[in-house]
This record gives structure tokens, C-alpha cells and sequence, in this order.
């Protein structure tokens, strides 16, 4: 029976990774370390009982080690998340993001499995993929000065972009520490497996939502946050004028994604984009998990304010990985939100968004 060790696998994707991996016949060993702002000193009751549990940091060289003994493949999710908070906890994301991937790939050296496949993520796009007013492709947008009214990113001469949905072979542009440290694990990972004989895959993860996201943690996705604020009976916190679009992919779908990344031949040394291929505004998004969850009259606080490594639109162009793997994201938008809010109805959460906010407006990072 192959064996698979998922990093960061007690997490919110993770959970959901190790089941589907069950499902298909694999044995699965999970490494994490349960910190705090996660987790809150418990452990997750969704993590299925067959799955063998390895408390431990990614850093830990020893436990790293010990958790790759008699491991096939390797799904590495193991990461600090949240772009905002990057941008002042420097230390902590660089060194639990790049630096533990290190001693990952340092460990696999003498343990080598087939296949290692990490969660990379959209951010490393910066802006997404736009068209110039002469329906050019224009990869270099950026927002070098945002005032309120201002949001969207204009061309040299100060004309419109158009937003398009972004491929693979779209620049990157590291706004953040967040998508410097999720760049360095993926490049890791491609160039480490090909040197010493395993294959490599990164999936560059677009907004991921679903049953069991870290309610009260305020720098996980942004449905989860709002999910909380709702839950508490306020209304959801929006930034810049809310009609920067994002592509929301279910979680189901994205443990999917990486089963089949873990499996098909042609995903080796490839990135693929892991994305609904829909795309919304974010505060059309807040109104409807508002009604979703049956908190209709709370509507989102719109703040006409920017934080700092944001970026205004970026969605997902997921021809690739159909094309290549036959995989494409199957759940509906609707009932996805519908599933999430019966979930967060059993919950309880601590809401702790407006925290968040001012710690990055004390440090700076809000305008």
C-alpha cells in the first residue's frame, strides 16, 4: 500500500486531503505542529481516525525524518497563511514557509519518495492577467499609488485595464512576504525533485472555502472571516470599494486536485492553477453567504481603505489543468455556500477581524 505523509495535514485543506486520499486506498500519515491561531491547542476532530498522527514542526529536522520513514509520496501543504499578517511577522512566514520546506527537501535527500506535490497559491500573480484598451495581454499591472477612487490598475498612458483570468504563464509579481515564501516553496520543490531523481508538482491555489476553516482565525480566507463576523451578528469587513474579484474554489475540489496530482504522469515538473474558473466580486460574495446563513439584514462595512501587498483582481484561467489531468472544479458556488453556512451554524467563533484591522493600520499597512 502507498504511503503518503501530508504536511500542515491537521489544517483546513489538509483534513480534507487526507480523507480523500483514504477514500482512494492510500495510507496516510500526516505531520503538524497544531499551532495556536489555527488550531487553539486542540486537536481537529475532523482529522479521520485511520490517519496515522505525527505531532511535530516542518522545521524540526528529527521530526521531519521521522515522519518521511517508509513515505511514498509527500503532499507538503505545511505553511503559514495570511497575506496581511506576512507583511509584519516576517520572521515567522519566512521561516516556517521556505525554511521549512528546506529542511523538507533536506530530509527527502536521504529519504527520496516518487512524487512531492506543495500548495503554492494564487498570490504569487500579484495582479492577475489584464487587456489593454487595444486587446493586448498585459502582465506587469500594478498599483504603485491607490487613493480611494482609484482602485483598478491603468496602463502607462492612465487608460483601463481589463481583468482577464489569469494562465500559468502569467509573470509572477511577489506583492507580499506571503507570495515571496509561497514562490521560494514551489520553485523548492520543482528544482530540488528534478536534481535527485522525484517528480514535482505545485498547485497554485486560488481562494479556498468549505466546512472547517479556522473560524476564529482572522487571516485565513476571507469567507471564513466573514463567516465569523456574521455568526457574531456583524456585518463583514470589506476593503478598497469591495469590487476586486476573486476566484472561490470548494475544498472538496481541491482535495481532489491534489489526489489526482499525486497520481497522473503528466503533472510531473508541471504548475497548474487550482480554480473554479468563476469569478465574483468580494462584497457580492459577503451579501451572499449573508443570505446563506440567514443574516440578510447585516450588510458588509465597506471600508474604502487598502491593506498593503493587496491586489485588485486575479482569477483563475484553469484550462491547463484540464487539458492535461481532466481535472475541473465540480461544485456549485451556491451550494457550496449553502454547506458552509449549515456548518458554521454548529459553530462557535471568536471574532477577531476588527483586531486584525488594527493591528495592520497601527504598523501602517492600511490606507
Amino acid at each position: 500500500m502507498t504511503t503518503v505523509l501530508v504536511t500542515g495535514g491537521a489544517g483546513f485543506i489538509g483534513c480534507h486531503v487526507a480523507s480523500s486520499l483514504l477514500k482512494r486506498g492510500y495510507r496516510v500519515r500526516v505531520l503538524d505542529s497544531l499551532i495556536e491561531q489555527v488550531h487553539q491547542g486542540t486537536m481537529p476532530l475532523r482529522l479521520p481516525a485511520d490517519v496515522e498522527f505525527i505531532e511535530g514542526d516542518v522545521r524540526d529536522a528529527q521530526a521531519v525524518g521521522r515522519a518521511l520513514k517508509g513515505v511514498d509520496r509527500v503532499v507538503h501543504l505545511a505553511a503559514e497563511v495570511g497575506v496581511g499578517q506576512s507583511m509584519y511577522a516576517i520572521d515567522r512566514y519566512v521561516a516556517v514557509n521556505d525554511y521549512g520546506t528546506a529542511v523538507v527537501f533536506q530530509q527527502l535527500i536521504d529519504n527520496p519518495v516518487e512524487r512531492v506535490v506543495v500548495a503554492s497559491s494564487m498570490s504569487i500573480y500579484g495582479e492577475g492577467l489584464y487587456e489593454t484598451a487595444d486587446g493586448a495581454p498585459f502582465e506587469t499591472a500594478e498599483r504603485t499609488a491607490i487613493t480611494p477612487g482609484s482602485w483598478d490598475p491603468v496602463d502607462a498612458e492612465g487608460r483601463p485595464l481589463k481583468p482577464m483570468a489569469t494562465p500559468e504563464w502569467k509573470r509572477p509579481a511577489l506583492a507580499s512576504v506571503y507570495a515571496l515564501t509561497k514562490y521560494v516553496q514551489e520553485r523548492l520543490t520543482l528544482n530540488v525533485c528534478a536534481a535527485y531523481g522525484m517528480e514535482g508538482v505545485a498547485l497554485r491555489l486560488f481562494n479556498v472555502y468549505g466546512p472547517g476553516q479556522a473560524l476564529s482565525n482572522p487571516y485565513t480566507g476571507v469567507l471564513a472571516i466573514f463567516a465569523s463576523r456574521l455568526l457574531n451578528g456583524k456585518p463583514p469587513l470589506v476593503f478598497e470599494d469591495g469590487r476586486q474579484r476573486r476566484d472561490f474554489v470548494h475544498v472538496s475540489d481541491v482535495a481532489e486536485a491534489f489526489a489526482v496530482a499525486l497520481e497522473h504522469p503528466a503533472a510531473a515538473g508541471q504548475v497548474y492553477n487550482i480554480g473554479s474558473g468563476e469569478h465574483r466580486t468580494v462584497v457580492e460574495v459577503a451579501e451572499l453567504l449573508a443570505r446563506s446563513m440567514g443574516r440578510e439584514e447585516i450588510t458588509p462595512e465597506v471600508t474604502g481603505k487598502a491593506r498593503t501587498g493587496d491586489i485588485r483582481h486575479c482569477f483563475a484561467d484553469i484550462s491547463k489543468a484540464e487539458r492535461e489531468l481532466g481535472f475541473r472544479a465540480r461544485q456549485d458556488f451556491g451550494e457550496g455556500l449553502a454547506e458552509l453556512a449549515s456548518w458554521v451554524a454548529q459553530q462557535e467563533a471568536t471574532d477577531r477581524a476588527e483586531e486584525a484591522r488594527r493591528e495592520l493600520e497601527a504598523r501602517g499597512l492600511v490606507a
